[in-house]
């Protein structure tokens, strides 16, 4: 009877471990946070994604207002194009918004940014943000470091 006890306090136990397991692969690869309510799409264009994915996050301020939904690349304007979901709870951004790749903490995952405007219409479905920064690329920067070196050196 003891033996039996055992088994089923171990069988608990690893129930337990393989539901905190998939917790934490939802929580890591957000998707757990996908989706949800209402959204309006935007997008923007920038030179360079760097390691931007979909389902990155997009934030102001901080706060996470969306997603990016697809990363397509033009032929006509050779510029990358981001198309984000975003929340529409925060449909106050203004016309002239600016948008950046940036990276949360040293080696972390890379996110659209957005800083908001003066101006008093507001992005709507559909449009298009114009000022954008594109992402730091460590490799260019070493380039161009090294670079400059080398003509300080001359």
């Amino acid at each position: 009877m003891t033996s039996r006890k055992i088994e089923i306090w171990v069988g608990f136990f690893i129930a337990a471990a393989i539901a905190a397991f998939f917790m934490l692969a939802m929580s890591v690869s957000n998707i757990s946070s996908y989706g949800g309510g209402e959204q309006y799409t935007i997008k923007a264009r920038f030179d360079n994604v760097g390691g931007l994915k979909v389902r990155s996050p997009v934030s102001a301020g901080g706060v996470r207002i969306g997603r990016v939904t697809e990363i397509e690349y033009s032929s006509e304007t050779y510029e990358a194009i981001v198309s984000m979901a975003i929340e529409v709870q925060y449909n106050k951004f203004p016309l002239d918004t600016a948008a950046s790749i940036l990276t949360s903490g040293l080696l972390g995952e890379q996110f659209v940014g957005f800083e908001p405007g003066a101006e008093e219409d507001y992005l709507k479905e559909g449009d298009t943000i114009d000022l954008t920064q594109s992402a730091l690329v460590l490799e260019q920067i070493i380039g161009q470091f090294l670079y400059s070196q080398a003509d300080d050196e001359e």
